[in-house]
């Protein structure tokens, strides 16, 4: 007879999902940092490398619609982790990869499951924990990112100074087999998003899903929130090095502290979140993270500190955001239909991760100085989209405040 999880197997089973989500992060985010040694490896330009980075989202927004199709038809925990197999095998297939073209391919490929991935850890906590604990629940498992940040990244980029451009894919794909193990042992089963009814045809859950106007107002939600951190995030590296005079031995610095802050502040958000409400709190972090998004993409030659303090608040308050919106967007779907809801959120979420790179990409350019002109527009794209999803956040309904499903 299935039954709910006990708080210590709700603990063992977020810290698990987190594993799962540290080893799908560190994969998207280790292309970036190994840009200047995949251009040399291969003998390629700025714009070859763009389109290997771009190539992870894209297939993972590809990968969001399809499975959008067949996601709520199996038990969450199978699916899962026989994805996660799938991802393992890309990254290894990445590290393998004799030439730039075979690379591009395996990046895709890593894409396609990663993103089946991160939308179904979603799903299972959307499944599994009660909404009055949900925003707690996100915060723990939004450890991955900031793990990745100081832990992954720096670790990566070292095995690939000290061996070679492929060693961090090895090193994913192996910690991508140990979660999937511990993943067999301490994941539940779960089905009861499992229907004798049969579908009419494959794509009506799909119609379903946005056929209703409060999953459309939420996938709106989460597309102007993704939009308006990566309109900035993906040149910050590079304004930082151009505009602010920061030495590209000291970029690691920026990654290390911004990611041990929000290994802090995740939980802390999470638990203010619970206890004050979603909705609130979300707009608090959100009107905060205004001022680092102004600044960052404003600001001039400072010294190594006052540029860490700037990105540590920029990691803390936009990534922060994240931890109630994601409550709010997974309590938005009906629970039936919250695999289909969740899938198609990812396929949202990437989709504005690459609309925002590529507009920002237009905006700005290089001026005769080798500056980055345009980037303070970039800024004030951001904040209007920020604006938007604060507007957006009261208008979502939300449909398991009260309800606690079974598992086994």
């Amino acid at each position: 007879m299935p039954s709910s999880l006990s708080p210590r197997a709700e603990r063992l089973f977020l810290l698990t999902l987190a594993g799962i989500q540290f080893s799908h992060i560190l994969d998207f985010m280790i292309v970036m940092p190994l840009g200047p040694v995949l251009m040399r490896a291969f003998g390629i330009g700025t714009h070859e490398f763009g389109l290997l980075v771009a190539s992870y989202s894209f297939s993972a927004a590809i990968s969001g619609v399809l499975a959008a199709t067949f996601v709520d038809l199996f038990e969450r925990k199978r699916l899962l982790l026989f994805s996660f197999s799938l991802f393992a095998l890309s990254t290894l297939a990445c590290g393998l990869a004799p030439g730039y073209a075979t690379l591009m391919v395996a990046r895709g490929l890593a894409g396609v499951f990663g993103g089946v991935m991160g939308a179904l850890v979603q799903t299972m906590i959307g499944d599994v924990i009660p909404y009055a604990r949900r925003a707690r629940a996100s915060g723990l498992v939004s450890t991955a990112f900031s793990m990745s940040t100081v832990a992954g990244v720096p670790l990566s980029l070292w095995l690939a100074n000290r061996f070679s451009w492929r060693a961090p894919f090895f090193l994913i794909a192996t910690l991508s087999l140990m979660f999937i193990l511990v993943g067999i042992r301490i994941l539940p089963e779960l089905r009861h998003h499992l229907s004798a009814e049969k579908r009419s045809h494959l794509l009506s859950a799909t119609f379903a899903v946005l056929g209703d106007m409060n999953h459309l107002r939420a996938l709106l939600y989460s597309a102007l929130i993704i939009f308006s951190g990566f309109t900035v995030i993906p040149y910050i590296t590079v304004y930082a090095v151009n505009n602010v005079a920061i030495s590209p031995h000291d970029i690691p610095f920026v990654y290390l502290a911004g990611g041990a802050a929000t290994l802090i502040t995740a939980r802390f958000i999470g638990h203010w979140a619970d206890k004050r409400g979603k909705v609130e709190v979300y707009r608090l972090v959100a009107l905060a993270a205004m001022v680092p998004l102004a600044v960052v993409t404003h600001i001039g030659v400072v010294p190594l500190w006052s540029w860490l303090l700037c990105t540590t608040s920029f990691f803390v308050l936009v990534s922060g955001r994240m931890i109630p919106a994601m409550a709010i967007i997974s309590s938005a779907a009906q629970p039936k239909l919250r695999g289909t809801f969740m899938s198609l959120n990812g396929t949202v979420q990437s989709l504005a991760m690459g609309l925002a790179t590529t507009l920002a990409g237009f905006i700005i350019s290089l001026d005769g100085a080798e500056k980055i002109a345009g980037y303070a527009t970039v800024g004030y794209v951001a904040m209007a989209a920020n604006l938007l999803a604060i507007g957006f956040a009261s208008r979502i309904a939300l449909h398991d405040l009260h309800s606690r499903p079974a598992v086994s």
